[in-house]
């Protein structure tokens, strides 16, 4: 199928109608919506602005937008937005297999790696849920060998230690989902290294052991400079204990690409090669081979449910009406804040220390898909795009940076998760009702807020009074899940694809291309050879020249 650019006939979102009668509702009213005000004047407010979702194994998952800065004449407004910029017909040609990613005229199709009740989804014709059910039964049945103990290293010894080297997406979403459901993990340690710091591979290497080590190399085109660099040294390393005989690696290295003749070259056993296709994005790749550390570590059938969380998102994402359609919903309460309020920043705080790694994992799926300033109409915006996506877990998060998000000057919408059901209920549910006691807590008095004459109802006094005040109607989003399963974290993860999705259909950005990381890339190899002389280096800027001749000096 030929590069598809049809949603490129509206260039700017800005000149939608909706776009604006949104900006003369916030103008006349939507900037003063009081949210304590509008639970008072209407005592269903939670009820017509809160959804359940419902996964495929009954679980359940509540969305709380009542909380945000909206009121019927708003969300009516975003939804009308939402048909103005066609949301839903890109999604649809997504979920059809076109070549929606137009600027690299590819597929984005990683809603077919989770497609388990295996209909038909075709890519220039072609249905893919064939060989997406190939690769996950080679995982399946390597990830089974292995932790059974069948799959045995060179000396006969059992692999107690996984090394998976990648980086961007095909670190961030296996480390994140390793450690959100550790609760599952089975009797393999996993390891990850990413970055070329010589630090994170040495360091690694210092607590396995290369009779009873697997190491997972972990890149589309196996020419990804650093991670190449960073299994060659492991490659090193595992030759130098085990006597430098090359028919060793066989036993001890995996490769999940699709180059075979360089997985070869580098003497992997292409049996062992997990492939995936150009249409899996790296920052979505999780769902495909690049999961294969997941199943080691959690096992296949808890992989399996993990896919199956993210499928029944996309059932929902496709079939629910715009009204009620969850990920629709919070993608267009972003653009509300974003391109109206003004607001920068969008905040993820965890309340489960099982997913302390999830913000950062979302850092990338939000900023590297829409950190977007040209059109798909190839036109520059007038509007801001992407947001600024931090976040780490509660409540440790409330004893650093919520200071600014309840008194500083910036607005940062902010969304909460909780899982009812702890998977450690210590001391009697002690630690997870304190846990829940706070996740309440701070959704409630950044809508409250604290006023002057509750402030002096308190005792203070003079000017001690304006530091206390807290002026409240700071939105957020309460997530409550009943517990973090592998189907609940797939269906999370599915929710902010979603999510990101919707907000880069109403800037009509491409948000599956990334050509902003190229740059940096370039001009590294160009440098990388100049570090390699001892001539002075002046081909560059006077600072990048001044730095980079103190390092040669220093190194």
């Amino acid at each position: 199928m030929a590069s598809t650019n049809t949603f490129s006939d509206f260039k700017l979102a800005s000149d939608l109608p909706a776009w604006a009668k949104l900006q003369a509702l916030y103008d006349k009213s939507g900037k003063d919506i009081s949210v304590k005000k509008e639970f008072a004047k209407d005592p269903k407010r939670f009820e017509k602005f809160s959804k359940t979702f419902t996964n495929y194994d009954g679980s359940k998952i509540l969305f709380d937008f009542s909380k945000n800065l909206i009121n019927e004449d708003v969300l009516s407004q975003l939804i009308e937005l939402a048909k103005e910029a066609k949301v839903t017909a890109l999604r649809d040609a997504m979920f059809s297999g076109e070549h929606i990613n137009f600027t690299e005229d590819r597929a984005v199709y990683h809603v077919a790696l989770r497609n388990r009740s295996d209909k038909p989804m075709k890519v220039d014709g072609v249905n893919v849920a064939p060989e997406v059910d190939s690769v996950l039964e080679h995982m399946k049945e390597f990830s089974e060998q292995v932790r059974s103990g069948a799959w045995k290293g060179y000396t006969g010894k059992r692999i107690t230690d996984v090394v998976n080297i990648g980086i961007g997406g095909s670190d961030l979403g296996p480390v994140m989902v390793t450690e959100a459901l550790k609760h599952y993990a089975g009797p393999l340690k996993v390891h990850f290294v990413s970055n070329i710091d010589g630090t994170h591979i040495a360091e690694t290497l210092k607590v396995v052991d290369a009779e009873t080590t697997l190491f997972l190399i972990a890149s589309k085109t196996f020419t990804t400079a650093e991670t190449i660099t960073n299994a060659t040294s492991a490659k090193n390393w595992f030759l130098s204990k085990t006597g430098n005989n090359p028919a060793h690696v066989a036993k001890h290295f995996a490769a999940l690409s699709t180059n075979e003749k360089e997985v070869a070259a580098f003497g992997i056993d292409t049996k062992n090669m997990f492939g995936f296709e150009s249409w899996v994005g790296g920052r979505y790749s999780v769902w495909s081979a690049i999961g294969l550390s997941v199943a080691l570590y959690v096992g296949y059938d808890n992989f399996e449910s993990f896919l199956k969380g993210a499928e029944a998102v996309d059932k929902h994402f496709t079939e629910t009406p715009l009204e009620d359609n969850i990920p629709l919903l919070g993608g267009l309460l972003s653009v509300w804040y974003n391109n109206f309020f003004g607001a920068q920043t969008h905040l993820v705080a965890p309340f489960d220390q099982y997913l302390h790694r999830f913000p950062a994992y979302l850092q990338q799926l939000s900023m590297e898909s829409n950190g977007k300033s040209v059109t798909r109409g190839n036109v520059f915006t007038n509007y801001s795009t992407g947001s600024i996506l931090f976040g780490e877990p509660c409540t440790n998060a409330q004893h650093s940076f919520f200071q600014l998000v309840h008194q500083g000057t910036k607005l940062i919408p902010s969304d909460f998760i909780l899982a009812a059901q702890s998977h450690n209920p210590i001391e009697n549910k002690l630690h997870q009702k304190m846990l829940a006691s706070n996740f309440f807590a701070q959704a409630e008095a950044l809508m409250v807020g604290k006023d002057e004459a509750q402030v002096k109802a308190e005792g203070a006094t003079g000017g001690l009074v304006p530091h206390k005040v807290f002026s409240g109607n700071r939105p957020t989003t309460s997530i409550l899940a009943q517990k973090i399963t592998p189907a609940t974290l797939g269906a999370l993860i599915a929710y902010y694809e979603h999510v990101t999705f919707t907000e880069g259909a109403i800037w009509n950005i491409n948000s599956f291309d990334q050509w902003g990381v190229e740059l940096g890339k370039v001009l590294a190899k160009v440098i990388g050879k100049e570090l390699s002389g001892s001539n002075k280096i002046e081909s560059h800027d006077a600072s990048t020249n001044a730095l980079i001749n103190q390092f040669k000096e220093w190194m």
